[in-house]
C-alpha cells in the first residue's frame, strides 16, 4: 500500500500523460484500531482494493480506537507519527501484525517498530509523551461516532458504510463495486 499524507490518506501521483490521470481518486476511508486483530484480517483486502486500483483508489487511515484495548490510543497517535515521517501504512502494517504483543508490550513496542522501520524513534517517544496527534485520533473517533461507525474495520466509500467488524465476507466486493461505479461515473 502506498504511504499516507498527514491528512491520513494515500497520495494519488499526478501524471500529466493522461487527462484520466487528472481525475481525482475514489476515497476509500478504512476506520481502523491497530489493536484490533479484524483490522489485521483486512489487510489482504486492502492490499487486493490497491493492486486492482492503484492511485485511482486513495484509501484514508481513520482511527477508531476501542475502548477495550488499552494501547490502541496510543498506536493511533503513533500512526499519525508515522504519516509524519512518511512512512504511515508500512508502520500500520507492522503493528497489526503484533497486535498480541501491542496488548502485552504496550507503548514501548510501538517505538520500537519505529526504529525497525528506520523511522525516528525517539521522536516517536515523544510524541506519545507530549500527545501532539491526540486532536487528529479525537477527531477521528468523533466523527466516526457520528456516521456510524461501532467498531473496526469500518469502511465508508461513496456515502456507503460497510461494517467490517462482524465479518469481512464479500465486504471487498462490494468495495469494489462501488469504486467501479464512481469511477466510470467520472469518465
Amino acid at each position: 500500500m502506498s504511504d499516507s499524507s498527514p491528512a491520513h490518506s494515500s497520495p494519488a501521483s499526478p501524471s500529466a500523460s493522461s487527462p484520466a490521470d487528472a481525475r481525482p481518486p475514489v476515497v476509500l476511508d478504512v476506520w481502523c484500531e491497530l489493536q484490533c486483530p479484524d483490522c489485521r484480517g483486512a489487510l489482504g483486502d486492502l492490499h487486493a482494493l490497491r493492486e486492482r486500483y492503484g492511485d485511482r483508489l486513495e484509501l484514508r487511515l481513520r482511527h477508531f480506537p476501542l475502548e477495550k484495548h488499552q494501547h490502541a490510543f496510543a498506536a493511533a497517535q503513533a500512526a499519525e507519527e508515522a504519516l509524519e515521517q512518511g512512512q504511515g501504512w508500512p508502520y500500520v502494517e507492522a503493528v497489526l501484525a503484533q497486535v498480541e504483543e501491542l496488548a502485552r508490550r504496550g507503548e514501548p513496542l510501538l517505538v520500537e517498530i519505529a526504529g525497525e522501520l528506520g523511522l525516528d524513534a525517539e521522536e516517536f517517544d515523544t510524541a506519545l509523551i507530549d500527545g501532539r496527534h491526540m486532536l487528529i485520533v479525537d477527531a477521528d473517533q468523533a466523527e466516526g461516532k457520528a456516521i456510524g461507525v461501532t467498531g473496526t474495520p469500518t469502511y465508508v466509500i461513496g456515502g456507503e458504510r460497510l461494517d467490517g467488524g462482524k465479518s469481512q465476507d464479500g465486504l471487498r466486493e462490494r468495495i469494489e463495486e462501488i469504486a467501479d461505479r464512481l469511477l466510470a461515473e467520472q469518465a
